[in-house]
């Protein structure tokens, strides 16, 4: 065999390990590096309850797309401008015959009861409050990867900080993209009609 040859030879059976090396990056490798943080969002093993005393937990956010945010009754800005802006989309949908799922998860269960959650939350067509122990909050706002703390009050009370993006999740309960604080009108309906859509 002479020595050109030999180096098409050893050409070719690099080429084609690279390409063998090449197919296994992206079929098999590859997807499981690209499962981010982002795809273990709203994953978990909370169990909160609803206003309307259905179970919560991860299985809820299938079937059907929703969005999920958190907060709390005696929030002063952040809680009612975001609701009032799930009323403007809710809005703009019907306009459509659509509508979208919202979770209202309370980031302070010692005050939130469902019952509160269901009158802070009963104006916005297509909200439900969700509360919970301490304990199975705290899960989902891991879980959900959220921020929120006490912040005590020089009365001796307390308020809540907390983060204030909507998460949006699909029909098969993956996250999709955030909607933030005050995101303009027609951005955040371009998000949801997209994830209503499919």
């Amino acid at each position: 065999m002479t020595q050109q040859r030999k180096l098409i030879l050893v050409s070719l059976w690099g080429a084609a390990l690279l390409a063998l090396l090449a197919f296994s990056w992206f079929r098999v490798f590859d997807p499981q590096l690209q499962e981010t943080a982002a795809d273990q969002l709203g994953q978990g093993d909370y169990q909160l309850v609803t206003t309307d005393k259905a179970a919560f937990s991860k299985e809820t956010l299938t079937g059907t797309p929703s969005a999920v945010f958190f907060g709390f009754t005696h929030c002063p800005e952040v809680c009612p401008t975001t609701l009032g802006d799930v009323a403007g989309w809710q809005e703009a949908l019907a306009e459509d015959g659509e509508t979208l799922r919202v979770f209202f998860i309370t980031v302070d269960p010692e005050r939130d009861t469902p019952e509160m959650l269901e009158d802070y939350v009963s104006w916005v067509p297509g909200v439900t409050g969700v509360s919970g122990s301490k304990a199975e909050i705290d899960k989902a706002i891991q879980a959900f990867r959220v921020y929120a703390q006490r912040v005590p009050l020089k009365d001796g009370g307390y308020t809540m900080d907390h983060s204030a993006f909507v998460l949006l999740f699909d029909e098969h309960g993956r996250f999709d993209q955030p909607i933030a604080y005050q995101e303009g009108f027609d951005s955040a309906m371009g998000k949801i009609r997209r994830l209503v859509a499919g």
